[in-house]
């Protein structure tokens, strides 16, 4: 939390707004975008999902591959927990709707599904795209389908097992390159690095890659780090809590710092401070 709290006035410190922003590119994504304020009926959907969930006392064991965790480890753990803790914020998943709804994407990849609510907001911004969300958990990647039900998320599709095995040989089995990926999967700087670059073989220069949690550890910082840092990339947006890549050719080499509404507020959140 402290660590968290340090990197977040640090970025307060480097990141500005759309004043001085001398990319058209750049500028756009951030104004209408990023900052876009307005309402999508996909909204209420995924967030009416999410109150259910929010007061479901159900109990599931789980079985977590990520950091902090101990591979085989079972955990039993409320619904109505999970949903209040561990789920991305409204603010993120809505972040996350509007970036594929802009990008409009045949092939989203997301790495880490849980309870599914983030998976349901990618899969509603584009309604035509294949969504392959990859889960380790069989109890959490049921209640996820559920979630998908309700929310009319026909195009979402759960991977099931630990990443390191499902990954490589999923991706080879696609016939249309991954537009947009979403990392949430593991937040350790090798297997981080290592499923950015499975994914760098099977994007274009269009594709759009977006990292959760940039700022979550000292390892998370310095993968963020290494990736802008990438032959490929070109251009990156970090926003404190997702950090967003491209590979547009022809672009400059830039890297942007930009505040998101109140990171602050959802770090707190994340971090229970703010949860009731």
């Amino acid at each position: 939390m402290l660590f968290q709290v340090f990197s977040y006035f640090r970025f307060l410190w480097r990141s500005g707004n759309a004043h001085g922003l001398h990319s058209p590119f750049v500028f756009d994504l951030y104004a209408h975008v990023i900052n876009h304020d307005g309402h999508f009926a996909a909204y209420d959907a995924v967030e009416n999902r999410r109150e259910e969930l929010r007061h479901d006392a159900t109990t599931i064991q789980v079985l977590d591959f990520g950091a902090g965790s101990r591979v085989g480890a079972g955990r039993t753990r409320r619904l109505r927990d999970i949903a209040r803790t561990a789920a991305k914020p409204p603010a993120l998943g809505q972040l996350l709707f509007r970036l594929v709804n802009h990008v409009q994407p045949r092939t989203v990849v997301e790495l880490g599904t849980s309870l599914g609510l983030t998976t349901a907001y990618l899969a509603l911004a584009s309604t035509r795209a294949r969504v392959l969300t990859f889960e380790g958990c069989p109890a959490t990647a049921a209640v996820a389908r559920q979630t998908f039900e309700a929310v009319g998320a026909h195009n979402a599709q759960i991977v099931e097992g630990n990443l390191d095995d499902t990954l490589a040989p999923t991706l080879i089995t696609l016939t249309a390159p991954v537009d947009f990926a979403f990392f949430d999967g593991n937040h350790r700087y090798e297997p981080t690095l290592r499923y950015f670059e499975l994914l760098n073989q099977h994007r274009t220069e269009d594709s759009v890659f977006v990292l959760d949690d940039i700022h979550w550890s000292k390892e998370m910082e310095r993968a963020w780090e290494d990736i802008k840092q990438h032959p490929d990339v070109t251009l990156t947006v970090d926003l404190f809590y997702i950090g967003v890549v491209f590979f547009r050719r022809g672009q400059p080499r830039q890297h942007f710092t930009l505040r998101f509404n109140n990171a602050l507020d959802k770090l707190l959140e994340r971090t229970n401070v703010l949860s009731a």
